[in-house]
């Protein structure tokens, strides 16, 4: 298994961060707030991209997800 490092450790303008890496420490740092997103994963469309595909979500796990964010603030 991979291990994921946590969020504020990836450079978000990295062109070289692994996204299985990416999509593991997402899912982490969601499961610690209590989101689940069924759709996470990495998108095997553009493998040269490194996309992550978060996918659709219901209205209610969006705002948990906003709230969480405004609550953990920036990365230091």
């Amino acid at each position: 298994m991979v291990e994921a490092r946590e969020l504020h450790d990836v450079d978000p303008f990295a062109t070289h961060v692994d996204p299985f890496t990416a999509v593991e420490s997402l899912r982490a740092a969601l499961e610690k707030a209590g989101i689940v997103l069924p759709s996470l994963a990495v998108d095997a469309a553009s493998p040269t991209l490194g996309l992550v595909e978060l996918g659709r979500v219901r209205a209610d796990v969006a705002v948990r997800l906003a709230d969480a964010l405004r609550r953990g603030g920036p990365p230091s």
